[in-house]
């Protein structure tokens, strides 16, 4: 069965991705920075679902229920109900929020048991399991309800799950919180600067990476210690990664050797009607590099980033991209430039390219056509 996985963007969001990842074979994962974001999200995931032939796995982490994401879990239910028996669907619902009680709670939805931990919500479809447990973090409900997604054991990640627990309570007088605190650290200082979301390889480089740190922690060793190991991890898990790559070389630096992976990615970039390729997301310096490679091979003229806060980074090697700025209420040199989106945000790909097409592209006036006059003549 296809298993999605739809997680909060953060060490815990992340934590649970090695969990699942560690017991099933997971197809894709969507990660989610903002709440604000969970609704465009779930809503996308619904009408796919809704148009699938075989029945699916879906699996929320850590997202927090805002009144969007009850009441996608409302027209789930309904939906699935609907599908015939051997095609329905399974969600699974592992959240530690205490306002996603007060959500459901406020909808309508109560725990089937009040003295339960964790509890459990009926929403009236065997397939539907909404699980919310406020004494641990997602990653821990991920490893200990388990049993109802998992196709294999697993490896022992016993100290991944009890460093991220301690850190996302914020448990400090647990002996396990330093060793939270330092998975936080390698967390951020890697997780969208080497390979951006989006691309097949990134939950695989991070989780390699987080596991690779927990084992040094599940040995004893202090902070200060794994630090210093961290850029020799990072590069253990690159070459495997990049094991049979005939073009890479391991002379260069780890995000020189990641860039030349990124440029020639067809899942990072997509072009727009003009042929400028489109990318959302990327660290500055990634784009920086990517667009300079993708340039000098031929894959495009100009290429643009969108950032989740609405910022367009644009590149070029014709003189274009300050002309691409400039429509966006931007500026910069000639081959280098930025602006801001309209609506001041986006939250995929997708949305990034319905925001920005028919700005840099506009369709032709067809008032200025010297036949526009005649369209609803009747003579």
């Amino acid at each position: 069965m296809t298993v999605t996985q739809i997680t909060h963007h953060d060490l815990d969001g992340y934590g649970a991705v090695a969990i699942v990842g560690n017991h099933v074979d997971v197809a894709r994962v969507v990660h989610v920075p903002r709440y604000s974001d969970v609704g465009p999200v779930v809503e996308e995931e619904l009408k796919r679902l809704s148009k699938t032939d075989a029945s699916e796995t879906l699996i929320m982490t850590d997202l927090g229920l805002e009144p969007v994401a009850v009441k996608f879990l409302k027209s789930f239910a309904t939906m699935n109900r609907k599908r015939a028996e051997d095609a329905r669907h399974r969600l699974i619902v592992l959240d530690h929020h205490a306002s996603s009680i007060d959500q459901l709670r406020q909808h309508g939805v109560e725990p089937v048991d009040e003295t339960a931990s964790p509890k459990r919500f009926d929403f009236e479809d065997p397939g539907v399991v909404v699980l919310i447990d406020e004494t641990c973090c997602a990653t821990k409900m991920a490893h200990a309800n388990r049993a109802l997604y998992a196709a294999r054991e697993g490896e022992d990640l016993t100290a991944l799950v009890e460093a991220v627990d301690a850190l996302d309570l914020w448990k400090k007088e647990r002996p396990t919180f330093a060793g939270g605190l330092m998975l936080d650290e390698v967390f951020w200082d890697n997780v969208a600067n080497l390979v951006p979301v989006g691309h097949p390889w990134h939950d695989r480089f991070v989780v390699a990476l987080l596991r690779a740190v927990s084992g040094l922690i599940d040995e004893g060793l202090p902070p200060a210690e794994i630090e210093t190991r961290v850029a020799a991890l990072r590069r253990q898990v690159l070459d495997k990664l990049l094991e049979g790559e005939t073009e890479d070389d391991r002379t260069l630096t780890t995000r020189m050797r990641i860039a030349r992976v990124l440029a020639r990615s067809d899942v990072l970039f997509r072009p727009l009607s003009d042929g400028t390729l489109i990318s959302f997301g990327l660290d500055s310096g990634t784009f920086q590099r990517v667009s300079d490679l993708i340039m000098d091979r031929g894959g495009a003229k100009r290429v643009c980033n969108v950032q989740r806060t609405g910022s367009l980074s644009f590149r070029s090697n014709d003189e274009t991209a300050l002309d691409g700025a400039r429509k966006f209420r931007g500026g910069g040199h000639k081959d280098a430039a930025g602006g801001k989106l309209p609506a001041g945000s986006a939250f995929s790909l997708a949305d990034a390219i319905a925001q920005v097409e028919p700005i840099l592209n506009p369709p032709p006036d067809r008032s200025a056509s010297p036949f526009a006059a005649l369209k609803d003549w009747k003579g």
